[in-house]
Protein backbone atom coordinates (compact mmCIF):
# COMPACT_ATOMS: atom_id res chain seq x y z
CA UNK A 1 0.00 0.00 0.00
CA UNK A 2 1.40 3.37 -1.01
CA UNK A 3 1.48 6.46 1.15
CA UNK A 4 -1.16 8.26 -0.94
CA UNK A 5 -3.49 5.33 -1.71
CA UNK A 6 -6.04 6.49 0.88
CA UNK A 7 -6.05 10.01 -0.50
CA UNK A 8 -6.38 9.20 -4.21
CA UNK A 9 -8.53 6.07 -3.79
CA UNK A 10 -7.04 4.26 -6.77
CA UNK A 11 -8.32 0.83 -7.66
CA UNK A 12 -5.66 -1.80 -6.97
CA UNK A 13 -4.32 -3.67 -9.96
CA UNK A 14 -5.98 -1.66 -12.69
CA UNK A 15 -4.29 1.76 -12.51
CA UNK A 16 -1.12 0.71 -14.33
CA UNK A 17 -2.87 -1.24 -17.10
CA UNK A 18 -3.28 0.37 -20.49
CA UNK A 19 -4.70 -1.14 -23.63
CA UNK A 20 -3.98 -0.30 -27.23
CA UNK A 21 -7.01 0.63 -29.35
CA UNK A 22 -6.97 -2.88 -30.88
CA UNK A 23 -6.79 -4.50 -27.44
CA UNK A 24 -9.63 -2.28 -26.23
CA UNK A 25 -11.78 -3.25 -29.22
CA UNK A 26 -11.03 -6.95 -28.71
CA UNK A 27 -11.81 -6.59 -24.98
CA UNK A 28 -15.33 -5.40 -25.80
CA UNK A 29 -15.80 -8.37 -28.14
CA UNK A 30 -14.45 -10.80 -25.54
CA UNK A 31 -16.72 -9.55 -22.79
CA UNK A 32 -19.65 -9.77 -25.23
CA UNK A 33 -19.11 -13.46 -25.91
CA UNK A 34 -18.59 -14.13 -22.21
CA UNK A 35 -21.66 -12.11 -21.15
CA UNK A 36 -23.79 -15.22 -20.73
CA UNK A 37 -21.29 -16.63 -18.24
CA UNK A 38 -19.90 -19.17 -20.67
CA UNK A 39 -17.05 -18.85 -23.13
CA UNK A 40 -17.00 -21.61 -25.73
CA UNK A 41 -14.25 -22.46 -28.19
CA UNK A 42 -16.68 -21.84 -31.06
CA UNK A 43 -17.43 -18.34 -29.78
CA UNK A 44 -13.71 -17.66 -29.52
CA UNK A 45 -13.12 -18.81 -33.10
CA UNK A 46 -16.03 -16.73 -34.35
CA UNK A 47 -14.73 -13.65 -32.54
CA UNK A 48 -11.28 -14.20 -34.05
CA UNK A 49 -12.75 -14.47 -37.55
CA UNK A 50 -14.83 -11.32 -37.14
CA UNK A 51 -11.89 -9.31 -35.82
CA UNK A 52 -9.46 -10.66 -38.44
CA UNK A 53 -11.65 -9.16 -41.19
CA UNK A 54 -11.27 -5.68 -39.71
CA UNK A 55 -8.63 -3.21 -40.86
CA UNK A 56 -7.62 -2.70 -37.22
CA UNK A 57 -6.43 -6.33 -36.98
CA UNK A 58 -5.24 -7.04 -40.54
CA UNK A 59 -1.56 -6.84 -39.60
CA UNK A 60 -1.96 -9.17 -36.60
CA UNK A 61 -0.49 -12.64 -37.06
CA UNK A 62 -2.20 -15.66 -35.54
CA UNK A 63 0.42 -15.69 -32.79
CA UNK A 64 -0.14 -12.02 -31.98
CA UNK A 65 -3.90 -12.60 -31.84
CA UNK A 66 -3.43 -15.54 -29.44
CA UNK A 67 -1.23 -13.45 -27.15
CA UNK A 68 -3.75 -10.60 -27.26
CA UNK A 69 -6.59 -12.93 -26.26
CA UNK A 70 -4.48 -14.55 -23.53
CA UNK A 71 -3.78 -11.10 -22.09
CA UNK A 72 -7.44 -10.10 -22.25
CA UNK A 73 -8.64 -13.41 -20.77
CA UNK A 74 -6.23 -12.88 -17.89
CA UNK A 75 -7.57 -9.37 -17.33
CA UNK A 76 -11.15 -10.62 -17.55
CA UNK A 77 -10.48 -13.26 -14.90
CA UNK A 78 -8.49 -10.90 -12.70
CA UNK A 79 -10.54 -7.71 -12.99
CA UNK A 80 -13.99 -8.91 -14.06
CA UNK A 81 -16.08 -7.80 -17.03
CA UNK A 82 -17.11 -4.35 -15.73
CA UNK A 83 -13.58 -3.21 -15.02
CA UNK A 84 -12.32 -4.61 -18.32
CA UNK A 85 -15.03 -2.74 -20.26
CA UNK A 86 -14.27 0.48 -18.40
CA UNK A 87 -10.56 -0.01 -19.04
CA UNK A 88 -11.30 -0.61 -22.73
CA UNK A 89 -13.43 2.53 -22.96
CA UNK A 90 -10.44 4.68 -21.99
CA UNK A 91 -8.37 3.39 -24.93
CA UNK A 92 -11.12 2.91 -27.49
CA UNK A 93 -11.17 5.80 -29.97
CA UNK A 94 -14.55 7.56 -30.17
CA UNK A 95 -14.87 6.71 -33.87
CA UNK A 96 -14.68 2.97 -33.05
CA UNK A 97 -17.24 2.89 -30.23
CA UNK A 98 -20.28 2.35 -32.46
CA UNK A 99 -18.35 -0.28 -34.41
CA UNK A 100 -17.36 -2.06 -31.17
CA UNK A 101 -21.01 -2.03 -30.07
CA UNK A 102 -22.11 -3.43 -33.45
CA UNK A 103 -19.54 -6.24 -33.30
CA UNK A 104 -20.48 -7.02 -29.69
CA UNK A 105 -24.16 -7.13 -30.65
CA UNK A 106 -23.43 -9.36 -33.63
CA UNK A 107 -21.44 -11.78 -31.45
CA UNK A 108 -24.19 -11.88 -28.80
CA UNK A 109 -26.87 -12.59 -31.42
CA UNK A 110 -24.83 -15.09 -33.44
CA UNK A 111 -26.07 -18.17 -31.57
CA UNK A 112 -29.71 -17.23 -32.14
CA UNK A 113 -30.60 -16.64 -28.49
CA UNK A 114 -30.12 -13.72 -26.15
CA UNK A 115 -29.92 -14.49 -22.45
CA UNK A 116 -31.03 -11.93 -19.86
CA UNK A 117 -27.33 -11.45 -18.97
CA UNK A 118 -26.45 -10.72 -22.60
CA UNK A 119 -29.34 -8.29 -22.93
CA UNK A 120 -28.26 -6.50 -19.74
CA UNK A 121 -24.68 -6.39 -21.05
CA UNK A 122 -25.73 -4.73 -24.32
CA UNK A 123 -27.96 -2.32 -22.42
CA UNK A 124 -25.02 -1.32 -20.19
CA UNK A 125 -22.49 -1.30 -23.04
CA UNK A 126 -24.15 1.33 -25.19
CA UNK A 127 -24.32 3.64 -22.17
CA UNK A 128 -20.72 2.99 -21.14
CA UNK A 129 -19.52 3.64 -24.68
CA UNK A 130 -21.68 6.79 -24.78
CA UNK A 131 -23.66 5.76 -27.85
CA UNK A 132 -27.05 7.39 -28.34
CA UNK A 133 -30.06 5.23 -27.60
CA UNK A 134 -31.38 5.71 -31.13
CA UNK A 135 -28.11 4.55 -32.70
CA UNK A 136 -27.85 1.59 -30.33
CA UNK A 137 -31.41 0.56 -31.16
CA UNK A 138 -30.70 0.77 -34.91
CA UNK A 139 -27.58 -1.37 -34.49
CA UNK A 140 -29.49 -4.01 -32.49
CA UNK A 141 -32.31 -4.06 -35.06
CA UNK A 142 -29.91 -4.49 -38.00
CA UNK A 143 -27.89 -7.19 -36.23
CA UNK A 144 -31.11 -9.00 -35.33
CA UNK A 145 -32.08 -9.02 -39.01
CA UNK A 146 -28.56 -10.17 -39.98
CA UNK A 147 -28.66 -13.10 -37.55
CA UNK A 148 -32.19 -14.33 -38.31
CA UNK A 149 -31.23 -17.17 -40.59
Amino acid sequence: MGLFDGVFKTEPGITNITLSPAEAFAAVALVAIAADGYLSEQEGREMTMVLARMQLFRSFSTDVMHRLFDKLLGLLKQQGPSKLINLAKVSLPAELRETAFAIATDLVLADGTVTPQEQAFLDDLYRILEISGDTALQIVQVMTIKNRG
